[in-house]
């Protein structure tokens, strides 16, 4: 593993936040039917920053109940594209830690709508079709058939969205369930995406605490996730807010983080995407500096608004400005319930929000690869706004962002 390059603790905002991502949930622990879509043709959400953090309702409360079926910013503030020091970064959503995955029954690819778009010049992920389940959605689509067919049409349709898989410290055997979506993907003809998310001191100690006990067992885990992936194409998101939320050990996650990039990328077909946080978040500059760090150089790009809600055209421009300060670094979005922005500072169940743009390559963006659901849509952030522990498929919370 390579030591990241010795950084000053002040220049990272070194200070825990409580809170983090909200991707990892408990339907990771039993996925459901996987889905493929079109990326040709076709065509948010960790928290903006507040001068307060957030109450304790954070993200992930604690690791998501198994199987159980199913963050938000300011308005889209402006990216500052120069380096400025590191904001203790506000307290941000998190995710919870799913169970164990099971491996759903393969699915016929779903093609996505058709737009006149195309990818960006130099996107390695052009033409790809993505591919993941969304258990919770399709299992409450199926509970309510009979009961309310126009509500289950709308669930069907969300489950056939293809959404990320997450991973993390809580899978027994990551090898193997990184391998049978693998399967499963191959045999839909598309391309899995994966979130890696066990770095050490997870969450900063927040609603998503956890992660590998070690800085010895996080390398050992991510070879096992490479081992799954093997020779096949993969994109993985590279942990949600640990560059954002960078407390700690500043040096050591930064290394563990480069030497995560150097593993993944050994395996010929693995695209990585080390997560940046959001567009209402880290000074573009400071972010640059820290992805810099980490070893983006090393990697295909960078991710951002993972399970946030801050709107397409926001993170581009962010994503630009730290683009810009890194020579030209491509990014993905992800889009899955920015449809209507962020609530204001709320990103906890925000009320009023919609599903985003679904899942492409075809962005029309030249820096942009992909459009992606790292989020699963309809999966609680928390015990907030009415909602259920955190990674709970919320059928009522589903329903509102498919209407909206």
């Amino acid at each position: 593993m390579l030591a990241a390059t010795a950084v000053a603790p002040a220049l990272f905002g070194c200070t825990p936040l409580t809170g983090a991502v909200q991707g990892a949930t408990a339907a990771d622990a039993a996925q459901g039917a996987p889905v493929a879509v079109d990326s040709s043709p076709a065509p948010e959400t960790t928290p903006a920053p507040v001068t307060t953090p957030p109450p304790p309702v954070a993200e992930p409360a604690g690791t998501p109940a198994p199987e159980a079926t199913t963050p938000a910013p300011e308005p889209e503030p402006e990216p500052e594209p120069e380096p400025a020091p590191a904001l203790p970064a506000d307290p941000e959503p998190t995710t919870p830690a799913p169970a164990p995955t099971q491996a759903p029954a393969p699915q016929a690819p779903v093609a996505a709508g058709t737009q006149a778009r195309s990818s960006a010049p130099g996107n390695p992920l052009a033409g790809d079709r993505f591919f993941g389940p969304n258990p919770g959605a399709a299992q409450a689509a199926t509970q309510l058939q009979g009961r309310d067919p126009g509500a289950a049409a709308l669930l069907a349709d969300m489950a056939s969205v293809p959404t990320a898989t997450w991973v993390g410290a809580w899978d027994r055997d990551v090898t193997g369930v990184v391998r049978q979506r693998v399967a499963e993907a191959r045999a839909a003809g598309a391309v899995p995406v994966f979130v890696a998310y066990a770095v050490p001191g997870l969450d900063c100690g927040g609603y998503s605490a956890g992660g590998t006990s070690s800085p010895q067992a996080y390398t050992s885990w991510v070879q096992g996730v490479a081992a799954g992936i093997g020779n096949a194409e993969a994109v993985v998101v590279v942990e949600p807010d640990a560059l954002a939320q960078l407390c700690g050990d500043a040096n050591q996650r930064l290394g563990l983080i480069r030497s995560a990039v150097q593993t993944l990328e050994a395996n010929p077909g693995t695209h990585t995407y080390v997560d940046a946080g959001h567009s209402g978040w880290v000074p573009a500059g400071t972010m640059a500096e820290r992805l810099r760090a980490a070893g983006v150089d090393e990697a295909d790009g960078f991710a951002l608004n993972v399970s946030n809600f801050q709107t397409t055209p926001a993170n581009v421009t962010y994503g630009n400005a730290i683009s810009a300060a890194l020579g030209g670094a491509h990014f993905v979005v992800d889009t899955s319930r920015n449809g209507n922005g962020a609530n204001g500072g709320e990103w906890c169940n925000p009320g009023g929000r919609a599903l985003g743009e679904r899942p492409t390559a075809a962005t029309g963006e030249s820096l942009v690869d992909a459009f992606l659901w790292i989020k699963r849509p309809g999966e609680s952030d928390g015990q907030c706004n009415g909602g259920p522990a955190a990674g709970t498929f919320w059928t009522e919370y589903a329903l509102g962002l498919a209407r909206n």
